[in-house]
């Protein structure tokens, strides 16, 4: 799988999107990530690329042709599966549409900023909206960490333990570890039973109440 992702900020990305499953990842060949600073695609000698917005308001908006030219580009390298536009009013992002973007080949990641993109970006070059959540970040940078996050530890062999991954995608119920007993809290006794069936049974309880 390949993302490339697009920023006005990139310095936030690679100081936190390469973390030690990511970097695994990566050194395993399974995954390879770009980042591009669209301020290289950007207007005039001061590379610009936002103005201010058509019939007022406050704060800048990304303009198209920046956009336009760093995807360009990379349209002209490859074919893109999803053409994703981090933003706070996108589709709410779930465990099951990281899931389903582990099969797909190559995406593009468009990191928001600013006031907002340009309508004309989200209408003609962008296949899919993301949220993380219902909140303003101050770039789609770190939503977009998130997503890269969550579909790497999907993908087939970053993980060292597969069983895990189908185990801890959504905690529910209640898991123990050492010690048995800590200030008088002890560990449930079934789970210290060996009884696996019983033990199996408990656990689907708890994460089935």
């Amino acid at each position: 799988m390949r993302i490339d992702i697009v920023s006005v900020a990139p310095e936030i990305l690679k100081g936190t999107l390469y973390n030690f499953l990511i970097k695994r990842a990566i050194y395993k060949g399974i995954m390879e990530i770009y980042i591009h600073d669209l301020r290289d695609y950007g207007l005039g000698i001061c590379k610009k690329v936002d103005d201010y917005p058509y019939g007022g308001g406050s704060g800048m908006v990304i303009r198209i042709e920046p956009v336009y030219r760093c995807f360009h580009k990379l349209f002209s390298e490859r074919n893109y599966d999803e053409k994703i536009f981090m933003t706070p009013d996108g589709n709410i992002f779930s465990q099951k549409d990281a899931k389903e973007l582990t099969y797909k080949k190559n995406i593009l990641i468009l990191c928001g900023r600013y006031k907002g993109i340009d309508q004309r970006i989200r209408d003609h070059l962008i296949s899919k909206e993301i949220s993380i959540g219902p909140y303003i970040l101050s770039g789609g940078e770190l939503a977009a960490a998130v997503v890269v996050d969550a579909i790497t530890r999907l993908l087939p062999g970053v993980l060292n333990n597969p069983d895990s991954m189908m185990t801890d995608s959504l905690q529910r119920g209640s898991i123990y570890t050492r010690p048995v007993i800590y200030k008088g809290l002890s560990v449930p006794k079934i789970l210290l039973s060996g009884h696996h069936q019983k033990i199996k049974e408990w656990i689907r309880k708890q994460s089935n109440p």
